[in-house]
């Protein structure tokens, strides 16, 4: 369980570096997708300038009223009036133009993130498996959901603030010179103090942020695992142990949390004591400057209004500092990920070998192939197997055999280490994948089905196979009766893995599978393991359509699978030790023979 967490904070936690030429590449590839939007960006950008403006000529105006006395003249009122219309006017161009930078940076946000996530989705799904072996599935998701969503925000929070606050900023300063450069002279010593408070307070800030997100990843962590376990703390009475340890995490997520608030509440608080002190400042040395003459008392208003707004962009700009943080370690993670390169990947066009699958005969070649998932211990030892055009092939051993492994290399999960995969001659090595894919059919274990209709799990949502193709595939697997006792037949909704289905249930739809997309090469990886012994009647009779004429092998839990199998393999730590029918391999009285007692005498073999 630490392991996890730690693995976990090392992902989301900002404390977890990356050089600076990768962080800078980083992020430039993240801005590449804000380039189709420049257009955008500028529009944005020059609706920011008249918002502002409009908002800024505000106490202009008023303070034009008071200077030019219009309020004592009698004459003065039809002016007042016109600068009050003016006013307004300003304030609904203010408010339109904010409106529309708003629109148009929520829109430009939304189709970055959205790009981003379909790239996302993308690469991750070209990936080998390998890649999976390497990276928790809960972290991808955070990758494809949190992390890109933290990245919109930087678009749409950050970006916004630093373009609107940033010309504020300028602005202002630029109204002040307008209207009296001593003063604004003065209240520029302000600036350096700024800084001198930034500077404090960011490392302050940054480490209660990295330090609340570390308990939030390492509570994550915790939960992620006991929903995983729910099963075992049950059956354990291991609730209130769990709610405890539960409860010390969120009670340590909970200080850090509130310390990561005051941090921030103090650094604002200390921009408004700053605010109110320079307010104080600028009334006393322009109300002596009005009292001497040398100021007008509209110039001193305008002044007071300029240096309350000069505070609020600066507060703006660095209450985005969290959400720029989390931005940066989002940019770094989906960058570690879209910096992996498929390990298994289509051959060069110059090596690419093209094989029809209507002309598949179905022969397969293992030739002296060695296999490894880490460089330091062989699964497979220069393995020679060859099967031929249309046969039958059990493939039995106990656990770590390297049954599964065998299989995983015939669809290129994995590539081998040395030696060749063949079929018909061909190395898989020299096939696109997505035409190999479409020659050799798996079903496996736990079948995956998706949400969506029993017609659309058939055909995997390809619309180009008709209804009633579909039906005609469950029908002669044996799906039928099971499909006409649901309440709507081909066309109930099925719930996420098809969990209102029993085990053989969803083995028969992944069998109807095969008889749709017609491979000529079918695997069956335990796809008969943990069933009763009717279901397992009701799959050897499917097993027996889907396998007519085409090569099939059938890695078997259960050796009554693989009974009637034209060749049974047996495999020991990576090798082929016996080769032979049932019966023949029984007279061997050798590995196969002693499964086969411990199997009839009720010992389960594991894989």
């Amino acid at each position: 369980m630490a392991n996890a967490s730690e693995r976990h904070e090392e992902e989301i936690n900002p404390s977890y570096q990356v050089d600076s030429a990768t962080r800078r590449q980083a992020f430039r590839a993240m801005l590449a997708y804000a380039k189709p939007h420049r257009m955008v960006f500028l529009g944005v950008f020059f609706c920011a300038i008249l918002a502002i403006s409009a908002d800024l000529l505000q106490p202009y105006l008023v303070k034009i009223v008071i200077d030019d006395n219009m309020l004592g003249d009698g004459q003065g009122a039809g002016r007042v009036i016109g600068l009050g219309l003016i006013y307004l006017l300003l304030a609904v161009i203010s408010l339109a133009f904010t409106y529309l930078q708003a629109n148009l940076l929520q829109r430009a946000g939304q189709s970055i993130v959205a790009a981003l996530r379909k790239d996302l989705f993308h690469h991750i799904a070209k990936q080998s498996m390998s890649f999976f072996d390497r990276h928790a599935i809960g972290s991808l998701v955070t990758n494809e959901s949190s992390d890109t969503e933290t990245i919109n925000q930087f678009f749409t929070q950050v970006l916004l603030s630093i373009v609107r606050d940033g010309l504020s900023l300028i602005m202002i300063i630029g109204f002040m010179f307008l209207l009296d450069v001593q003063l604004a002279l003065y209240c520029l010593i302000l600036l350096p103090l700024i800084a001198v408070i930034a500077i404090a307070f960011r490392a302050m800030l940054r480490n209660s942020y990295q330090r609340a997100r570390t308990q939030l990843s390492r509570l994550i962590a915790f939960l992620a695992e006991n929903l995983s376990g729910m099963s075992l703390i049950q059956s354990f009475h291991q609730e209130r142990e769990q709610l405890s340890r539960f409860s010390q995490r969120n009670q340590r997520y909970l200080r850090e949390s509130l310390r990561e608030v005051r941090a921030t509440v103090i650094f604002n608080r200390s921009f408004d004591i700053l605010g109110n002190l320079s307010v104080a400042f600028v009334v006393y040395l322009g109300g002596m400057a009005v009292f001497d003459s040398a100021l007008e008392f509209g110039v001193l208003y305008a002044f007071i209004s300029y240096i309350r707004q000069f505070f609020q962009p600066i507060n703006q700009i660095t209450q985005q500092w969290n959400t720029l943080q989390s931005t940066m370690v989002s940019v770094e993670r989906l960058w570690r990920i879209f910096s992996v390169e498929p390990e298994v990947r289509d051959p060069r066009p110059d090596q690419t070998e093209a094989l029809e699958p209507e002309q598949v005969r179905g022969q397969v070649d293992f030739n002296h192939i060695r296999f490894a998932y880490t460089d330091d211990q062989d699964v497979l030892r220069d393995l020679e197997l060859h099967i031929k055009p249309g046969e039958f092939v059990g493939i039995v051993g106990a656990t770590g055999a390297g049954k599964s492994s065998l299989v995983n290399l015939l669809t290129r999960f994995y590539d081998v280490k040395k030696g060749s995969v063949q079929i018909d001659g061909i190395d898989i090595r020299r096939l696109k994948l997505e035409e190999l894919h479409r020659i050799v059919g798996l079903v496996q274990q736990e079948p995956y089905l998706y949400s969506g209709s029993i017609i659309d799990n058939v055909r995997l949502f390809d619309e180009s196979i008709d209804r009633k193709t579909v039906i005609e595939a469950c029908r002669l697997v044996g799906a039928e009766p099971m499909i006409q006792r649901l309440k709507q037949g081909y066309d109930t909704e099925l719930s996420e893995r098809g969990s209102g289905l029993s085990a053989g249930e969803r083995q028969l739809i992944s069998f109807a599978r095969i008889l749709v997309y017609q491979p000529k090469i079918l695997i069956l990886d335990e796809a008969t393991a943990n069933l009763d012994s009717h279901t397992e009647r009701l799959i050897q009779q499917a097993l027996s359509v889907v396998s007519l004429g085409r090569t099939t092998l059938v890695i078997a839990h259960r050796l009554s699978t693989v009974q009637q199998a034209d060749r049974i393999i047996v495999m020991r730590s990576g090798r082929i030790i016996e080769s032979g029918s049932h019966e023949a391999l029984l007279l061997q009285h050798g590995y196969y023979a002693e499964l086969y007692h411990h199997a009839t005498r009720g010992t389960a073999i594991g894989q």
